[in-house]
């Protein structure tokens, strides 16, 4: 999906959450040759929780790097070895039945095996790191991740930050504060980062929420092109690697629904995409990718499969 109407560019990269096709040991997800044949970049992802090793996740990368040879490296941004494991292992992951994740001396190993199985591949030397949320970044038990990545992934959403206790600003999530917190997580992740980079690997606004309310937050579209302007245009598009949640809503079972487009995947978002103004920034990094998210939920091994689709890579 490269060509929605008023883009502010060209969104091409996809993210994933695992090597592996749905139903299968260790295939090859078939979200790898599609992005191929339609020139767009990759943010690999292996699946780390809820096992003792990621065997698997390796072998159905071995396949895609000797089935795809150059087309597939070329295509690869970076390699995240985990997604949100940290997270659903702390406290507020487990009030929050986040299910199973993974501490970080296990995402540590994985990433270092991960390290020495692209050794001497087509993608030696690309940047391996891990994704979770700003609470696990900025977690002092979880510093040895930071040591061990290339690139810090964060997911920040202002919308479930309904925690008014976080020092020094204590912001309440009205939108009004969207921006405000967005910043603040961001800013605090980076001051965590032992100066690595940065990427926005998951964030937006939704424009509708059923069930029990996220403190103050409300959902409509106006509020989530109005956090696609002030967010994305205003501190991340041309800036900071970044991939936006999310180009459709693939999980029936969410309550919060987040897509800028309708289910046919139309190239009409719900509201105009263009950025009218350009703002200061957060960037740390110097490349800059852009993605829309898409995922899709595998409940009979409790995997996310694969996501986001539509991005900008300069790489």
């Amino acid at each position: 999906m490269q060509n929605l109407q008023n883009a502010p560019g060209v969104f091409n990269s996809v993210r994933l959450y695992t090597n592996i096709q749905a139903h299968t040991t260790s295939d090859v997800l078939s979200a790898i040759p599609a992005a191929l044949k339609t020139n767009t970049s990759i943010l690999l992802g292996l699946w780390t929780s809820g096992s003792n090793n990621i065997t698997n996740e390796l072998d159905a990368l071995g396949k895609a790097i000797d089935q795809y040879g150059p087309d597939f490296a070329n295509a690869v941004v970076a390699i995240s070895v985990g997604s949100e494991d940290l997270y659903r292992l702390s406290d507020i992951g487990i009030r929050q039945n986040a299910g199973i994740g993974a501490g970080p001396d296990a995402i540590v190993q994985f990433i270092n095996e991960t390290r020495r199985f692209i050794e001497g591949t087509s993608l030696e030397g690309k940047p391996v790191g891990h994704v979770d949320t700003w609470r696990s970044w900025v977690n002092e038990s979880n510093s040895a991740v930071i040591e061990a990545v290339d690139f810090i992934g964060v997911d920040i959403y202002p919308f479930f930050e309904n925690d008014t206790t976080i020092a020094p600003n204590f912001y309440v999530n009205t939108f009004d504060n969207a921006v405000p917190i967005f910043r603040d997580r961001w800013e605090q992740v980076v001051n965590a980062s032992q100066g690595k980079d940065v990427w926005i690997t998951e964030t937006g606004w939704p424009f509708k929420s059923e069930g029990p309310a996220w403190g103050e937050s409300q959902a409509s579209v106006d509020f989530q092109a109005e956090y696609w302007r002030g967010v994305g245009c205003g501190d991340l598009f041309g800036r900071v690697n970044t991939w936006w949640y999310t180009l459709r809503d693939a999980n029936p079972e969410s309550k919060q629904k987040f897509a800028i487009t309708n289910e046919d995947l139309s190239t009409e978002a719900s509201f105009n995409l263009s950025c009218s103004a350009v703002g200061t920034g957060r960037q740390n990094a110097a490349r800059s990718a852009g993605g829309l998210s898409l995922r899709e939920r595998v409940q009979d091994i409790g995997r996310w499969t694969f996501a986001i689709l539509l991005g900008v890579a300069v790489l």
